[in-house]
């Protein structure tokens, strides 16, 4: 049954994603503007396809893993609209933190970077994928398992909250109303894919923006008169466009990292589990500090301020100030 389920996902939703694109490509091209690119769209499907196949390999093992859990499971369902309801916001809420690990841990970094690494925002780019997360993405859903979801269903939700997931990648559609206030909208999720220092890290849900606004990672989209246009991609623009540097360079930069003699373990540690950005010696900055430093170049606060509590940082401002 629940094999049925997936199928006509894919039936309902192949022909609208199709039709979406186009519509987009078309309005887009109309308007004189540049919102795809041929090859970024290729590699758009191409990351899309790897993640499949991973996904597909790997499925038998992670439903097992989490049949094992069902099994042990403490709660049993019985109302058929609150099973379904419970599980679409327990689904997304563990999501949530499954997207914030992968921004805020560089292992999970290393993983999550290719779906950012498009200079583009168009609908394709919702089929960007972090080719490695089916290898543990399951782990985040575990939970659900244990509380009486069943493993089929946990999947089956995942993959009807990907649909929206894909719909919110659109320059197009400015904001939607009143959903703007607790849905994952094309607005936040531009903010989202924003490389401006007040974006990076924001706006992590989705399908529901409560969980951001709840845990602290909101930002809404500003006008261009308040802050800067969107800026998409990443803050260090790729050397090549390969797939294979899509895919790898952030684990060669975490590999060079490990082999430094002049560093401690301690260094080493968080050069895997540390922040993405995160240097010891201030040579690169985290959001966090990107953030920083931005505000406190628009207050016209000197960089050498005593608010850089860390040395990492306050050798960032040194060097921005000479």
């Amino acid at each position: 049954m629940h094999t049925l389920y997936e199928q006509l996902l894919i039936l309902v939703s192949t022909p609208v994603y199709v039709f979406i694109i186009a519509l987009e490509l078309l309005i887009s091209n109309y308007q004189h503007r540049k919102l795809y690119s041929w090859k970024d769209s290729l590699t758009n499907l191409y990351l899309m396809a790897l993640n499949s196949a991973i996904d597909l390999l790997f499925r038998a093992f992670y439903l097992a893993i989490l049949a094992y859990c069902y099994s042990h499971r403490y709660l049993e369902w019985h109302q058929v609209v609150m099973y379904w309801a419970l599980l679409l916001l327990a689904e997304d809420f563990l999501y949530y933190w499954l997207h914030r690990f992968d921004h805020e841990i560089r292992l999970f970094w290393a993983i999550h970077v290719t779906h950012h690494s498009s200079d583009h925002l168009n609908f394709t780019v919702g089929f960007r994928s972090s080719v490695f997360q089916p290898l543990y993405r399951f782990i985040y859903f575990t939970p659900l398992a244990i509380v009486g979801f069943k493993p089929l269903d946990i999947v089956f939700m995942y993959s009807l909250t990907q649909i929206w997931g894909i719909f919110v990648h659109t320059e197009l559609i400015r904001k939607m109303g009143v959903l703007e206030y607790f849905m994952v909208t094309p607005s936040h999720h531009r903010v989202h894919h924003a490389s401006n220092p007040k974006y990076l890290d924001k706006n992590l849900g989705m399908f529901l923006i409560i969980w951001d606004k709840m845990f602290g990672t909101f930002q809404p989209e500003l006008p261009a008169n308040i802050y800067e246009p969107l800026k998409y991609g990443l803050t260090k623009p790729l050397e090549k466009n390969s797939s294979s540097h899509i895919i790898f360079h952030e684990w060669k930069e975490i590999l060079t990292d490990l082999k430094r003699t002049d560093i401690n373990l301690r260094d080493k540690v968080f050069y895997l589990f540390g922040p993405p950005g995160w240097s010891h010696d201030g040579s690169r900055q985290t959001s966090d500090q990107l953030r920083l430093l931005e505000e406190m170049s628009a207050s016209d606060q000197p960089l050498d301020s005593p608010v850089f509590e860390d040395d990492a940082l306050a050798t960032v401002a040194t060097s921005r100030k000479s």
